[in-house]
């Protein structure tokens, strides 16, 4: 058998005997990378919720803030719809040429579509084009995500030890919610900084145009990494050339109902992850009647918990298996959901704390075993192609859509914690998908 050499010595194998081996200099490389990555692209994707009020002030007028709000998560939807094409386009690249192709050819497109945006006229000068620029900036986004919230994971994934392969995901994807943090308070920071008229005129723009900078400086840290060891042994196993393969053939022929599986699973967690980075900062304003600092200030406490929990989740999957953290986790939420969202738009600053932290810990328990299952039941050959694909479209569906649906629950309803329903409603229907379909454990499945 070939074997695949790091840094001019070998991966230690799963079934060495004795202490776990000390990760290798470039599995330490392939961690950082992946996880820059995941910063960036969420950065940009976190920036577009928390200054959602003041993007609808400028490219959505409307009547009522409600009405401008609703145009902007619309296009907020919009942008995730595009997502799956990104995802076919940049997995089946992945597949076919390596990983590192899809990350440094993402992470420079997700960098420039956000930094325009920075520099974009509003409506006052441009009128209805500024509202389509700023479209078409948020499709470029999507484009390019499609290919970076699945390249990143798979690459940190493969590079992972076989038994530390959850922990390795979800640190990866923790750096999913730092950006809201770092975001969240760049923007206080700004608008502390600077005069209200100040800040609605031109100093919004700075935290879009800082995305340029930091796209630069993650490209360099990828430059310093190596292609993936399970890519590699794969190519070098395979007969027929792996770039003249079809990949995104083969991911429909072989993989259907695990597709359907992966969109439903992690649906759910992007439910709960954008209704924390993208919703929640003018929800609690809107339904809750709390200040936007106090908003920000919350949901930078539950989005570094966020950070700190999933890992420690992810090492609990690698413990006991990934499908009994879904069922955990599903479970949890669906117990606590409805009086979490009570407490969120209660008023109270510390209640509304608390609500976040229980929904936070609770949905983080759920990612201690999804994150690393949408990669790990698919094989190599077709992976990323696979994973991609399910995973963006179950983004799409129900990450997208969600701060959208939020805000229409609560004006048809009249009820500050409506959206709770919605979610309850969602963590059922992937608990019946986990019996129906018959959702394996995958914990060492697959190198």
């Amino acid at each position: 058998m070939t074997e695949i050499l790091v840094n001019d010595a070998p991966l230690p194998s799963s079934t060495d005997q004795g202490q776990r081996p000390p990760m290798t200099k470039m599995q330490r490389r392939a961690l950082l990378g992946a996880g820059v990555g995941q910063f960036i692209e969420f950065y940009d994707f976190a920036l577009y919720g928390i200054l959602s009020v003041t993007l609808a002030y400028h490219f959505f007028p409307a009547s009522s803030t409600t009405a401008g709000l609703l145009m902007l998560f619309a296009t907020y939807g919009i942008s995730f719809f595009i997502r799956p094409v990104g995802g076919l386009f940049f997995g089946s690249l992945g597949d076919r040429y390596g990983r590192r192709v899809v990350l440094t050819a993402s992470i420079l497109l997700i960098g420039l579509a956000t930094g325009t945006i920075g520099l974009l006229p509003t409506v006052e000068h441009w009128g209805v084009a500024a509202t389509v620029a700023l479209v078409f900036c948020r499709l470029l986004q999507g484009f390019s995500a499609g290919g970076e919230s699945v390249g990143s994971p798979t690459f940190a994934f493969e590079h992972a030890p076989k038994d530390r392969r959850g922990f390795f995901i979800t640190v990866t994807i923790a750096a999913t919610a730092l950006p809201a943090v770092f975001a969240s308070l760049f923007v206080m920071l700004l608008q502390g900084g600077l005069s209200e008229e100040a800040f609605l005129s031109w100093g919004w723009r700075i935290p879009f145009l800082v995305a340029v900078p930091l796209s630069l400086l993650g490209l360099w840290i990828r430059a310093r990494t190596e292609e993936s060891p399970a890519y590699l042994k794969m190519v070098s196993e395979t007969e027929e050339k792996v770039s003249q393969s079809s990949p995104l053939k083969e991911a429909f022929a072989l993989n259907g109902r695990k597709i359907f599986q992966v969109i439903m699973i992690m649906g759910f967690t992007a439910m709960g992850f954008y209704f924390l980075s993208g919703y929640f900062i003018p929800y609690v304003q809107t339904a809750g009647n709390l200040s936007g600092v106090q908003a920000l200030a919350i949901n930078a406490v539950a989005m570094t918990l966020y950070t700190v929990a999933l890992p420690m989740w992810g090492i609990l999957g690698d413990r006991i298996g990934r499908r009994k953290m879904l069922i955990g986790g599903a479970l949890a939420v669906a117990i606590t959901i409805i009086p979490a969202f009570m407490l969120v738009t209660s008023g109270n600053v510390w209640l509304a704390l608390l609500g976040q932290v229980i929904f936070v810990l609770t949905i983080t328990s759920y990612g201690g075993g999804c994150y690393a299952f949408f990669i790990e039941v698919f094989d190599t050959r077709t992976r990323m192609t696979s994973a991609a694909f399910s995973y963006n479209v179950g983004y799409a569906i129900f990450g997208g859509t969600a701060p959208f649906i939020g805000t229409l629950l609560v004006d048809r309803s009249g009820v500050g914690y409506a959206p709770a329903f919605y979610i309850l409603a969602l963590a059922v229907a992937v608990l019946l998908t986990i019996w129906l379909t018959k959702v394996p454990e995958t914990k060492g499945l697959n190198d």
